[in-house]
């Protein structure tokens, strides 16, 4: 250890003479900050040799101590940054994320309030107690909570401390979607046509969107992150949506105002990252390609855009300044543009915070961005000029959930992570990501798990990199969404660039059904699994080292096995000599090499010269496997030929009728029950509504019928699968 601490200190001394690029010595600062945080491969984040050489420059007189009013994978992200910088941090926390990651990570950290956001991590009054208690000369918001909280950055400032990002007027300028649409309009930025008032209520939206043109979407003029967005296609769904939207929006903004505009159907969703100074300086830093999206949040992210040619980029990083400019920004921004199928682009919004998805920007340009943010907030002026700025490489970014992809291509999921393994071994990956194993995935917060980032020399590889990594991720005890991850970045549409922000709903028509196994791939997968059935049969009939006492023939030459796999069963045999398996599924033969080493969370398997990456998730000894096999998870019934035969004397489950009942689809918290006992439903009806992370989603009736009863009322938590409403 001793060992590791004095290269560790060398290298951050290197880092700061400016020999070492600021993403690599990121990831040794966290190597000796604590061995379970997460860190970054080094392979993957030396992109850019023109900025390489910018470090930290020891003789710039910063901060002391930043407090950092976020939680979770961007806390632990800022506080690399100030490590690496050599300032002190403070980490706030609500009650039960008293033991999370990032309040380890930090110097000194301080209870905010329970676990509600609007007691915690939203309470100004208790966050600035906290910076006076600490005597933090500045603060991070990082992204959602307080980042463009204008009222919060006024407390800062009246304190005299600093909030690191723009001043208030900014955050008040871009953060009113409808004040930064004029501003916008005044810069002479492309905008997308639509009412640039305030809507009133249900009718006046109503009128409006009749007067635009359906279909329109409807959005929290304080929004952002996909909260408080509908789309509506006709009245019905403009009522519907501008309740749910202003519901959304006063429970996740504090703000419940709303905007209408034209919703410009199948649009691309590319961003521009900004950076300016107080000194009148801006900078475009390429763009990010965001389309792949559900429920307006996005899955998957990449820089630079398949889709953009020089000149088109140029034109929308010189709007983006232009409107950067316009409201003096002094800080690391986003400006995010609808483009169609012709490169028209058209204005959407402007992000006044560090964005969830800035490391494949930071990939392709070398530049730490949080360093950047806290230079600027300094007040010393930017280091580079536009020509400065390049594009090395490829760089694609997952958001990693706590989601269940089957439903709604991604409901949230509650959990504790009972195994947890960041495929950080493998080159070109970084993961941000604020959690261990033992972490609790709770609904009082987002369910993101991390962001996994992969770089290449080209797209290609960069995406070869991002299956390999999704294939050696290791999340046990909550449901993911590294199924659906995997199935997009290998998709023929995505590969070849075809994409919109419709590409899910267009691909996946009836919901995301996971991997469609090839014939070849079924009968790898059925070999690699009656592989593992008779490794672990063979090794049951071992004590260590020694031979149980035979009760029959210990060598079995051939294993006749009956394979379940969906609704169809597999006669196969198999035999081995050493780590080889010699495997005949329905009359083809394969060969079958590993380790079969049955504790590790992960599997090399070797099937006819093709090596693939495996999960066991359960062995059971009724013959039900689990197996996480190409991204997807097969549930399998394995049993000897015998087995099988008697097996089929046993009584099924009569599953249980459901046409009758509602059961909640995901944990979360009862809004409102529109329903009593003795009550008519009609099917499609709303029976109540429920918050998860700050999302709110209607129940309906699955049929006509008599309200029998009713298991929930509003304020209570629900989990999932938990019987809400019942009919005769």
């Amino acid at each position: 250890m001793a060992g590791l601490w004095v290269g560790a200190v060398a290298l951050v001394s290197a880092g700061r003479r400016g020999r070492w690029p600021p993403q690599l010595l990121m990831r040794s600062a966290a190597l000796w900050t604590l061995k379970h945080v997460p860190h970054y491969s080094g392979q993957c984040l030396i992109v850019s040799r023109s900025l390489c050489s910018v470090g930290y420059d020891p003789n710039e007189k910063i901060f002391d101590k930043i407090l950092i009013a976020n939680r979770g994978e961007i806390a632990c992200r800022v506080i690399k940054t100030c490590k690496k910088m050599g300032i002190k941090t403070v980490a706030i926390h609500s009650d039960v994320d008293a033991n999370s990651v990032h309040v380890k990570m930090a110097d000194e950290a301080v209870c905010v309030g329970p676990a509600p956001t609007s007691k915690s991590y939203l309470n100004i009054d208790a966050i600035m107690e906290a910076v006076k208690k600490t005597r933090a000369q500045a603060v991070h918001p990082g992204y959602g909570f307080l980042s463009e909280n204008k009222e919060f950055a006024k407390c800062l400032a009246a304190s005299d401390v600093t909030f690191i990002g723009p001043d208030t007027h900014a955050i008040q300028a871009m953060g009113d979607k409808i004040e930064s649409k004029l501003l916008a309009k005044k810069a002479k930025v492309n905008t997308i046509p639509g009412f640039d008032g305030v809507v009133k209520d249900t009718d006046e939206a109503v009128r409006i969107a009749r007067e635009i043109g359906y279909p329109v979407m409807i959005k929290a003029s304080a929004g952002g992150g996909g909260k408080g967005m509908r789309i509506a296609w006709d009245d019905e769904e403009t009522r519907d949506g501008f309740r749910f939207s202003s519901q959304e929006a006063a429970s996740s903004f504090g703000d419940d105002r709303l905007l209408i505009e034209k919703f410009i159907d199948n649009p691309r969703h590319i961003e521009i990252q900004v950076l300016g100074d107080k000194h009148g300086n801006a900078l475009w830093l390429n763009e990010r390609e965001c389309s792949v999206q559900r429920r307006n949040q996005k899955v998957v992210e990449e820089a630079p855009s398949i889709f953009l040619d020089p000149e088109t980029r140029r034109a929308m990083g010189e709007q983006a300044v232009a409107l950067a400019k316009a409201v003096k920004y002094s800080s690391a921004g986003t400006v995010e543009f609808l483009m169609d199928s012709k490169k028209n682009f058209y204005f959407l919004e402007m992000n006044t915070r560090l964005q969830v998805e800035h490391p494949v920007t930071e990939c392709i340009t070398g530049l730490d961005l949080v360093q950047e943010m806290i230079r600027v907030a300094k007040g010393y002026p930017l280091r580079h000029k536009q020509a400065d700025i390049p594009i090395n490489g490829w760089a694609v970014e997952c958001r990693v959930y706590a989601e269940d992809p089957y439903k709604s291509f991604g409901l949230p999921s509650v959990g504790r992570l009972s195994q947890y393994q960041e495929p950080i071994h493998l080159p070109g990956v970084r993961v941000d990501s604020g959690i261990q194993p033992g972490s609790d995935i709770s609904i009082y917060y987002d369910p993101m798990i991390s962001k996994l980032i992969t770089y290449g020399s080209d797209r290609t590889e960069a995406l070869k990199r991002m299956e390999d990594a999704l294939d050696n991720y290791v999340i046990r005890g909550v449901t993911h969404n590294i199924a659906l991850l995997r199935e997009v970045i290998i998709h023929s549409r995505f590969v070849k660039g075809d994409i919109n922000t419709k590409f899910l709903s267009d691909v996946y028509p009836d919901g995301f059904k996971g991997h469609k196994l090839t014939e070849k791939e079924k009968n790898q997968l059925l070999a690699i699994a009656s592989s593992l059935f008779v490794a672990s049969q063979l090794r049951a009939q071992h004590f260590q080292e020694h031979s149980r006492m035979p009760v029959i023939k210990p060598q079995v030459p051939n294993w006749e096995l009956s394979v379940k796999l969906g609704d169809e069963i597999h006669t196969v045999t198999a035999s081995n000599i050493g780590p080889t398996f010699s495997v005949e599924v329905d009359g083809s033969k394969l060969n079958v090499t590993s380790t079969w080493n049955l504790a590790s969370p992960l599997l090399s398997v070797n099937i006819d010269g093709t090596q693939r990456i495996i999960q066991c998730l359960s062995r059971e000894a009724s013959g039900n496997m689990n197996i996480q096999f190409l991204g997807t998870v097969y549930q399998m019934h394995i049993l000897t030929k015998l087995a099988a035969e008697l097996n089929k004397f046993m009584l099924e489950k009569v599953a249980e009728d459901t046409s009758s009942i509602l059961r909640s689809p995901m944990p979360g918290v009862v809004v409102t029950v529109s329903i009593k006992p003795g009550d008519m439903v009609a099917e499609g009806q709303e029976i109540c509504v429920i918050e998860a992370m700050k999302m709110q989603n209607s129940m309906i009736a699955g049929k006509t019928g008599k309200v029998k009863s009713v298991h929930c009322k509003a304020g209570d938590t629900v989990g999932e699968g938990d019987l809400l409403v019942e009919l005769e």
